[in-house]
């Protein structure tokens, strides 16, 4: 299992440095320029700027970890902010933000939000591969 994690302190450039991070292990797990590859990295982007933007106070950082078994890849992004993100299913078209959450779900094959002791970690996961599956027997009568 290939695991990789960085902390970002709060502010506007962390969420360029946070995509960057994630580019370049998704390079080293050979996912970079692939479909998959490209959907993992909006959703880095979008996790990293609503971590910015709702759940990391004043002083504080937020936590990037990646970890991809070779069928799947999962992105967490943990901060010590409260509350629970949720899907605004109908934004406005005037809203100039609420969609972060739209993307992930429609990218990512799962995504969720767990409670940590000091605030939430939001993650995406995305399959990889197709995992082996048993074979089918089918009964003659």
């Amino acid at each position: 299992m290939n695991l990789s994690e960085k902390f970002f302190r709060r502010e506007r450039r962390s969420v360029p440095a946070a995509r960057q991070f994630a580019h370049a292990y998704l390079a080293e797990w050979g996912l970079a320029g692939t479909e998959r590859g490209a959907d993992v990295l909006v959703c880095v982007s979008e996790l990293a700027t609503n971590a910015l933007v709702h759940g990391v106070p004043p002083g504080r950082q937020f936590r990037l970890l990646l970890r991809c078994d070779g069928y799947s890849l999962r992105v967490e992004v943990h901060d010590s902010g409260g509350g629970v993100p949720r899907v605004d299913a109908h934004p406005r078209d005037t809203d100039e933000g609420g969609r972060g959450l739209l993307l992930v779900a429609a990218l990512a094959d799962k995504w969720g939000v767990g409670e940590r002791d000091f605030g939430k970690v939001v993650w995406a996961e995305f399959d990889t591969e197709q995992r082996p599956t048993e074979p089918v027997t089918i009964k003659s009568s």
